[in-house]
């Protein structure tokens, strides 16, 4: 369900004057939860990061790329010595196992209200996401997800809630006009697992391609654990679809295609941000190469170089997908912080709502539902066990990956640099 969307600046009143009514009647719960951790030493204040993502299971992968990302963040920010407020800061990251489940999304989300962290980075997934930013919005804590695109994030109206990435009806029609216009499909196929992700961009792929002229079969449903996908390929293989889409995860997406590939399908496969990792080769193996994927956003290829150093350096191995997105998600916060002279999320929400920022993935600006204004999306191909980008897609037109490295996207600093608008 689509709720009405405020504009931040309307809902940011509201949230204040929210605060304010249950400080009054002597709500302390409320007002603990808009204080950040502090300690009372001389030599300042602990303020903590929430970060939350799948770190068990078939996609802890990207999780922990997730989480590698803001714990990178906070190192570079402590290794500052920075003051806010007159007092020394150390920022400290709170990470936490959200397992991939809608139902650990609000109670991941409450232990952090609990722990009074200032800010969080998450969560993964659009379904878990979604539930768990209605306690930080009851909190009055922001978040910023660096990987959930589904649109209902932020179309709830919660002034707390912000992405770093693109939404799903901006990346579903982005690979549905490259399928189209590339492979020139008659028949597709549209596979999802149920979840509020994989059902979610598939909508938006269907919806692109039958408005493109393309004959779109009934849908198939998985769901988010599945590996056997035997049954609805064999269905498939009577029908001789030209390609198929799947709206899900790699830990579902790498068996799908290597079935499909034994069982002589000889449709050209394409999959959403979820799937599109160099984990599919280790998944499908051989039966990988061709596939086409998109991303919300820009390659990791094209993340600023000192990024990209950094991470390396400090992980000994290259960021997966996410990880600029939440590297700066929470410079963001920090900045936001710094620019409001204060740590309290009440006082520096506002800063957030308007930044004007260019961190590792380009710049970053909000529009008014929290959204990230002007979101790459990328279009890739699995070549040689490697996930190459072929095309970045910004504001609806198709830029060769290679033009776009020339000079189409703006230049990334090192450090995050914030303007005011």
């Amino acid at each position: 369900m689509s709720l009405h969307t405020v504009p931040h600046a309307k809902r940011l009143i509201a949230t204040a004057a929210a605060v304010f009514l249950l400080a009054g009647c002597g709500k302390e719960e409320a007002s603990k939860t808009a204080e950040p951790s502090a300690s009372a030493e001389a030599v300042g204040i602990t303020v903590k990061i929430g970060h939350a993502a799948p770190l068990t299971g078939g996609i802890a992968h990207l999780g922990k790329d997730n989480e590698n990302g803001v714990r990178l963040a906070v190192d570079e920010a402590n290794a500052k010595g920075l003051t806010i407020g007159g007092q020394k800061i150390t920022f400290e990251m709170l990470s936490e196992d959200d397992e991939g489940k809608e139902n650990k999304g609000p109670i991941v989300a409450q232990k952090f209200v609990d722990a009074k962290v200032a800010g969080v980075v998450g969560h993964l997934n659009s379904g878990v996401t979604i539930p768990a930013s209605a306690v930080y919005n009851t909190a009055g804590i922001p978040m910023i997800s660096g990987s959930a695109t589904n649109p209902k994030l932020t179309e709830q109206g919660f002034a707390v809630t912000f992405r770093t990435v693109g939404r799903d009806d901006q990346q579903g029609p982005a690979i549905a006009s490259y399928l189209f216009s590339e492979y020139k499909p008659k028949t597709a196929a549209v596979i999802d697992d149920a979840t509020s992700y994989g059902e979610g961009l598939a909508n938006e792929v269907e919806k692109a391609l039958k408005a493109a002229g393309v004959t779109v079969l009934p849908r198939e449903k998985g769901n988010s654990t599945q590996t056997d996908w035997k049954a609805i390929l064999t269905k498939l293989r009577g029908k001789k679809p030209d390609a198929i889409f799947y709206g899900g995860m790699d830990s579902g997406a790498g068996p799908l295609m290597k079935q499909g590939r034994e069982l002589g399908l000889q449709a050209i496969f394409a999959f959403g941000d979820g799937a599109c990792t160099e984990k599919m080769k280790e998944l499908a193996g051989d039966a990988s190469e061709g596939l086409i994927c998109s991303q919300a956003g820009i390659p990791v290829a094209a993340a600023s170089k000192d990024f990209l150093e950094a991470y390396k350096a400090k992980f000994n191995s290259d960021p997966l997908i996410y990880a600029p997105f939440t590297y700066d998600a929470t410079n963001l916060l920090i900045t936001a912080m710094q620019k409001a002279d204060s740590v309290d999320p009440a006082k520096y929400l506002p800063e957030l709502a308007r930044i004007s920022m260019v961190g590792s993935s380009g710049r970053i600006e909000f529009d008014a539902k929290g959204d990230r204004k002007d979101a790459e999306m990328t279009i890739f191909t699995m070549k040689a066990g490697t996930i190459v980008p072929l095309a970045i897609i910004k504001s609806g037109q198709s830029i060769p990956f290679a033009d776009f490295t020339k000079g189409a996207a703006e230049p990334a600093p090192a450090e995050p640099k914030e303007e005011s608008k």
